[in-house]
């Protein structure tokens, strides 16, 4: 199965949720609000989920292996950062800028 594109639907500036993201596999299947979340100084991904009625919450889909886990995690963690880069560029702030700004 190949990743045949990656959405950044939301960015946020406040609290650990950092993107909304959708994916496309093999241009015909689309896996839409993966989000972008930023915890203990890293980036990981977490899929779609809904509530229980115990209050608890289960994966709508999910990877069934590590090695495609890593490979999505990966490239939607590219695909957010690119974004972000784009999105500094766009406001018109350099590159040193905004990395003086996250320190």
């Amino acid at each position: 199965m190949q990743i045949t594109d990656i959405k950044i639907r939301k960015l946020f500036d406040e609290g650990p949720m950092k993107a909304i993201v959708s994916v496309t596999f093999d241009g015909q299947l689309a896996v839409h609000d993966i989000k972008v979340i930023n915890a203990r100084e890293k980036l990981f991904i977490v899929m779609p989920s809904r509530k229980n009625p115990d209050d608890t919450y289960r994966d709508i889909v999910h990877p069934i292996n590590a090695q495609f886990r890593n490979l999505l995690e990966s490239s939607v963690i590219e695909a957010y950062e690119r974004e972000l880069e784009a999105a500094k560029n766009a406001d018109g702030i350099s590159e040193a800028e905004a990395e003086y700004q996250n320190v």
